[in-house]
């Protein structure tokens, strides 16, 4: 039967989804060719948001992008009865797309290609059959093994070996063990633990039933971002479906096992992504990191030896259950094996969700995936890692996506978010934006962390605004090397990461605004001035309209026009709406 799906994720959503999904649900009744529409997760084209996928044998899967309300009738009349993809639309035709062609899906493979409201769709689709072989067929100690061989690290940013801390967890005396998901996804820029919830979240269940099972735990907790609504209902729904199917509960698929899941919303604190900050917030006190040892596998949750993993590692244990440690150890590299989930976001062409081997260069990632820029300027770096990553600049594009390589050019994996800056962006004020979260989000218990930010953070922002003084750089390197060595909790201990990350590949950026009082990229305000070229401005008034502190007039009662320094507050609109090249920036 011919079929329609919708993308219904949060970036769909916000793009007008629900109303192309209306406009659909109309005009397929009205079409005279029978059609299923179904709603599902985000295929990954976040850039083409609405996206609808038709499906007919004459035409195969055709992926459409940019779909209005308004064109919808069109878009159906094209494909199902002229048989004519529109090509101001069509993003793909049977996997011709340089975004989704050039990946490798497998957390990802069923987002965008269920309905993740239906547990009948997981299951066909190949779903659960993990689990039930791992019980009939298995033993907990053997599917460690399994974890271990398969060479899984844990995907939310230290990539510590995952087998490693399930064994860990078995050795506890303590036989009432604990699992808990992390889902609390806060860094800027990323959205992969979001995106494979709403897309996929029967996996992510399944995933913690085999760690559970694994571990010998007997409850569960899904610790979710409080701001992802629709994330939180998608694993309610999931969850009530796997329980009343059997394969949580009392007698786990008649296993003998018991075994439940449920659900906290985070308390919309950064910092309650490191596990000890987790747990003090799972147990109703504020959200602050604790001393280790004892780590959370040996006493965590109330006590109880606790195992903590990320939304992307359990998705990635079910894939391992259902297809075998050795195909997912024949992915990436030797030390990194299997796939990595990022999200690609910044001054890039196909922004979304992508998924790719472990050991593709980020040249690859960035320019084959991505597309390069869509300003038509260089790329300069990305920031890869989250606010406690590090920036690496273009001339370092062939270094390898993995945990040892993203190491020695002073940057780390992260859960995966990716920010793509092109060579408008200053490196000076990327570094102050990321410290400013950072610090801010700070529980503040270490001196060193609360305070050693803070005095970083102060220096950054005199750069920025023309103030900085020799020897800056040297004290920002020594503060950044005591926050590393003497904060409690990763939080601190990465947070200067963006800043040594920019002073080793873009310190030229950091002695132009201290020497030379000048912002290389024209973004540090207090460092600009915006002019006008007489030559080249035709008085067509655009910037004056588009100047609401007045700063623009007309010179001499010529036609052209003058920027008065004093009232201009440097917000750059001027030069955006210029259609002619008349105003610079200096």
């Amino acid at each position: 039967m011919r079929r329609a799906r919708i993308g219904m994720g949060s970036c769909g959503l916000a793009a007008g989804a629900a109303a192309v999904h209306e406009a659909l649900t109309f005009a397929l009744a009205s079409l005279g060719v029978p059609v299923s529409l179904q709603g599902v997760g985000c295929v990954g084209v976040c850039h083409r948001e609405p996206t609808v996928e038709l499906w007919s044998p004459e035409l195969g899967a055709c992926l459409y992008g940019d779909v209005t309300p308004e064109g919808v009738p069109e878009l159906l009349a094209a494909h199902f009865v002229r048989g004519e993809p529109p090509a101001d639309l069509l993003i793909q035709r049977e996997g011709d797309a340089p975004f989704l062609a050039a990946q490798e899906r497998v957390v990802l493979r069923r987002c965008g290609q269920v309905d993740p409201a239906s547990l009948a769709d997981y299951e066909e689709s190949g779903g659960y059959g993990g689990l039930r072989r791992t019980l009939e067929r298995s033993t907990p100690e053997e599917f460690v093994g399994e974890i271990i061989a398969s060479g899984l690290r844990g995907r939310g940013g230290g990539g510590f070996p995952t087998g490693r801390k399930w064994a860990l967890a078995r050795e506890a005396a303590d036989t009432h063990r604990v699992l808990i998901c992390n889902a609390d996804e806060g860094d800027p820029g990323a959205f992969m633990d979001r995106n494979i919830i709403e897309g996929d979240p029967f996996a992510v269940i399944e995933g913690m039933t085999l760690a559970a099972w694994a571990i010998g735990a007997c409850e569960g907790f899904v610790y979710v971002r409080d701001e992802y609504p629709q994330a939180v209902r998608r694993l309610e729904e999931a969850v009530t479906q796997a329980r009343a199917a059997g394969y949580l509960g009392a007698d786990v698929l008649g296993s003998g096992w018991s075994f439940d899941i449920s659900l906290r919303r985070g308390a919309g604190a950064f910092v309650c992504g490191e596990e000890t900050a987790l747990i003090a917030s799972l147990e109703g006190r504020r959200g602050v990191p604790r001393r280790r040892p004892p780590f959370p596998v040996q006493s965590g949750l109330h006590g109880h030896p606790t195992c903590i993993n990320n939304v992307e590692t359990l998705a990635n244990v079910a894939v391992i259950a259902e297809q075998g440690a050795s195909a997912f150890a024949a992915r990436g590299t030797g030390s990194s094996s299997g796939t990595k989930v990022f999200s690609l976001a910044g001054d890039v062409v196909r922004t979304g969700m992508v998924e790719v081997p472990m050991g593709i260069t980020l040249g690859d990632l960035v320019g084959r995936i991505g597309g390069g820029s869509p300003s038509g300027r260089p790329i300069k770096a990305v920031q890869i890692g989250g606010p406690s990553g590090g920036c690496i600049p273009a001339s370092q594009f062939d270094v390898k996506v993995d945990y040892e390589s993203l190491r020695q050019v002073g940057a780390i994996m992260g859960s995966g978010g990716l920010v793509v800056l092109d060579a408008g962006a200053c490196m000076v004020d990327i570094a102050r934006y990321f410290l400013a979260f950072t610090q801010e989000e700070s529980c503040g218990k270490c001196t060193f962390c609360r305070v050693g930010t803070k005095r970083m953070l102060e220096i950054l922002e005199r750069i920025c605004g023309g103030r900085g003084r020799a020897g800056d750089l040297e004290l920002l390197e020594r503060l950044s090397q005591q926050v590393t060595a003497n904060s409690l909790c990763g939080l601190g201990k990465s947070a200067p990461n963006p800043v040594l990350s920019t002073l080793r590949w873009f310190r030229e950026e950091y002695e132009a605004h201290i020497d030379r009082r000048c912002c290389p990229a024209g973004k540090c305000k207090e460092l600009v001035s915006f002019s006008i070229d007489p030559l080249r401005c035709d008085g067509c008034t655009m910037c004056a309209d588009q100047c609401v502190a007045e700063a623009i007039r007309t010179k001499g009662g010529m036609i052209h026009l003058e920027i008065l320094d004093d009232p201009c507050t440097r917000c750059g609109g001027c030069f955006t709406v210029c259609r002619f090249g008349a105003v610079s920036v200096r």
